[in-house]
């Protein structure tokens, strides 16, 4: 039996593409929602156009009440009826009494080498603390922000003439590459920590 995957995104999508192209043939999951909290986030037409049904709860009629609008999410999801929610550049901070609900059966990917640079802005830190090496992690998400345990990382060298922008074009591709192997693991039940070397 396949598990059933709702993927949420805010904007264009990328990973998520790269995750529902991965769930043929003989992967243990197969998507089952696209997920947005924009109405216009460009990765609603793309899952569309590949097949997947797509909802969207839109924050901004909830303003400061993120309750309710976790409320509809969840109403949303649970008609959805997922095993697993990924977060695919999601960018809603969830508070813990909607991440408790899923513990175990949500996971997100972060730009960086996790624990490093929780949060935003994760290039300019790799940069601004002169890493040598930058990368992204999948991890379980738990009420901490950016604190579930470690699934996979993928690393890339960072270049002596690195902007943001340019560190963030070159992880992109290891992001496409890393989020669908761990995703096809965990769906399968395996939860050791996958390295890729970039």
């Amino acid at each position: 039996m396949s598990k059933r995957v709702a993927i949420l995104i805010s904007g264009g999508g990328s990973n998520m593409v790269s995750l529902v192209k991965d769930m043929r043939g003989d992967h243990p999951a197969r998507p089952v929602l696209v997920l947005a909290n924009d109405p216009n986030a460009g990765g609603l037409e793309k899952a569309r156009a590949l097949g997947v049904p797509t909802a969207t709860v839109d924050h901004k009629p909830y303003g400061k009440d993120r309750a309710a609008f976790e409320g509809a999410l969840q109403d949303t999801l649970m008609a959805a009826q997922p095993d697993i929610i990924c977060l695919a550049g999601f960018m809603r901070i969830l508070t813990p009494e909607f991440t408790r609900k899923w513990e175990g059966r949500m996971i997100n990917i972060h730009p960086s080498l996790l624990p490093k640079y929780k949060g935003l802005h994760t290039h300019a830190r790799a940069l601004e603390a002169g890493d040598a090496t930058h990368g992204c992690s999948v991890h379980e998400v738990i009420a901490e922000l950016d604190g579930g345990p470690i699934l996979g990382q993928a690393k890339i060298p960072v270049n002596a003439d690195d902007t943001p922008d340019s560190l963030a074009a070159r992880l992109l591709p290891f992001e496409h590459q890393l989020y669908p192997q761990v995703l096809r693991r965990y769906a399968a039940g395996d939860r050791t920590p996958l390295l890729i070397n970039g």
